[in-house]
């Protein structure tokens, strides 16, 4: 193996290193678990198993004392991308009723495709999807933060037994604050005489639910109450 060959092969592998760790900041700089080192490691890892396969007339070597003749770069590719899903679910993960790393596991898998691009010596491309993917986690966060969206909650309420409201009432206080209700259980624990109401609310106001947080922190016969932010 050539110096210059060894030179090209460090190049690719700093390169990848260093994109791959580019992305991992913006996820570590908003505390996300999968954050620099995951990202950089998996460029990394990416682009020195592409070297692997991009490569492999220098390595393998037939019986016969030459070169295999075809050799196909996409077949590791393939294997990578497969691979790396294991790695992005593990980074989602699910709270409640709310799911988190969604963003996080799409990083990690552009990552991958970006430490292949590296490992085959695709540089630019490398460098506007790097770009392009950094954009996206930045810019784009501010996009959903202004954007018009429906905004969904558990709510539960638990009121004393003996002067509990009817479903009724406690669908219409709700949307009296702009929310919709959907779904609704009950629950009555007699040793603590309770009376429990679940149900599922969304709303387009983001102000609607401490709204109701108010309202119900405002009625005596209210023992207590959750509001829990979910998906759809």
């Amino acid at each position: 193996m050539t110096g210059a060959l060894l030179g090209e092969i460090l190049l690719r592998l700093l390169a990848a290193l260093a994109l791959g760790g580019a992305l991992g900041m913006e996820r570590s700089y908003h505390g996300r678990p999968a954050g620099f080192r995951t990202h950089a490691l998996v460029g990394l890892a990416s682009g020195a198993l592409m070297l692997v396969s991009f490569y492999e007339s220098v390595w393998f070597r037939a019986p016969d004392g030459g070169t295999r003749a075809a050799i196909d770069p996409t077949r590791m590719a393939q294997g990578i991308m497969t691979g790396i899903g294991f790695l992005g679910a593990g980074v989602i993960m699910r709270e409640g009723l709310t799911v988190r790393g969604l963003t996080t596991a799409a990083s990690i898998w552009i990552t991958a495709g970006i430490g292949i691009l590296v490992g085959i010596g695709f540089y630019l491309p490398a460098v506007l999807t790097t770009l392009l993917a950094l954009g996206a986690l930045s810019g784009f966060r501010w996009i959903e933060r202004h954007i018009r969206t429906e905004s969904y909650a558990e709510l539960v309420v638990a009121f004393a037994a003996d002067r509990a409201p009817q479903q009724a009432e406690v669908t219409a206080l709700a949307m009296q604050h702009g929310l919709s209700v959907s779904g609704i259980s009950h629950r009555f624990r007699r040793t603590e005489a309770v009376m429990e109401y679940g149900m599922s609310v969304h709303s387009l106001d983001r102000t609607a639910f401490a709204r109701v947080s108010d309202t119900l922190r405002a009625r005596p016969d209210v023992v207590e109450f959750r509001i829990s932010p979910s998906g759809d």
